[in-house]
């Protein structure tokens, strides 16, 4: 495990988004058992391509007008029973670091793993981030309709 104090502001680059950041595998079951609507789960990671893309895409992301119900994310390498159970949401995927899912309604509908990050940029994986809200996140309602 990495020392906190260098893992801290890797933490802090999506939590200071409104992402919610679970650390023990109860937290992760709050979140995500029988959650209803779309859950974005984060597998942030101190690797050079979570820095270099995976968190950068997000953060571009969720610039988007239409964006998941809840926002998540767990640490690989810290919080070690948090991720293991994040993962277990994640049927049919090996682990990876860093991993990009969506859940609706407590299912898996889209996912990015490492290598789907790796040697793309960020605005690349944004907009297929994008995409998967369009296509599986509730479209936010328009003032006065």
């Amino acid at each position: 495990m990495y020392d906190e104090r260098i893992v801290a502001p890797m933490r802090q680059e999506l939590t200071r988004l409104g992402v919610l950041e679970m650390r023990t595998p109860d937290e992760v079951d709050a979140k995500l058992k029988d959650a209803k609507g779309t859950t974005l789960v984060v597998v942030n990671s101190v690797c050079g391509c979570a820095a270099r893309n995976a968190r950068p895409a997000v953060a571009k992301a969720l610039q988007h007008p239409v964006k998941p119900t809840a926002l998540t994310t767990v640490f690989a390498g810290q919080d070690a029973a948090a991720v293991q159970r994040a993962r277990s949401y994640f049927t049919g995927y090996p682990p990876s670091s860093p991993q990009i899912a969506l859940l609706k309604d407590g299912r898996l509908v889209f996912m990015l793993e490492r290598h789907n990050i790796e040697g793309r940029t960020a605005n690349e994986i944004a907009e297929e981030i994008v995409g998967a809200f369009d296509k599986y996140c509730e479209t936010p309602m328009t003032a006065g309709v």
